[in-house]
């Protein structure tokens, strides 16, 4: 993958989420992605286009290239595990977006991997259902409580 700070990362995530309806994102859509003013998206979006991560033309809008779209998509699919994986183990919804915004950057691949792997587990396999459904009442309870 690409050499990119956080931020441009976030960015390139931010304009595969916001082009994701209409083919190209604006920098409102971008801003509103980051939650940040518009005039703070140009420069970014400037940099990216001159790193080929993007085209932008000032009043077209912006669209990923195809090296883009790829950071973009690995980017989202990791934010996507951490987050499930955060609320898997009980982490509010909200808590659980922002937490995997900050950690989907640092983790190690295999790491995700691993993660992607004890999610499908965790899902598919009604033992690990019933555990997670334990989990969730220790949680709020913090007493396990005994199986008949």
């Amino acid at each position: 993958m690409h050499s990119l700070s956080r931020k441009a990362e976030d960015y390139l995530e931010a304009i595969l989420n916001a082009s994701s309806e209409k083919g190209y994102a604006r920098t409102r859509d971008i801003a509103r992605e980051l939650c940040i003013q518009p005039p703070t998206v140009v420069e970014m979006v400037q940099k990216l286009d001159k790193l080929g991560m993007i085209t932008y033309r000032k009043y077209d809008g912006v669209t990923l290239t195809a090296e883009g779209r790829k950071v973009a998509e690995v980017i989202r699919d990791r934010h996507e595990t951490l987050r499930a994986f955060l609320e898997i183990v009980q982490v509010p919804h909200a808590i659980a977006e922002k937490d995997a915004c900050m950690m989907e950057h640092e983790l190690h691949p295999e790491t995700i991997e691993q993660l992607r792997t004890f999610i499908a587990f965790c899902r598919e396999n009604p033992e690990a259902l019933s555990v997670m459904k334990h989990f969730a009442s220790f949680t709020s309870t913090r007493q396990i409580r005994s199986t008949p």
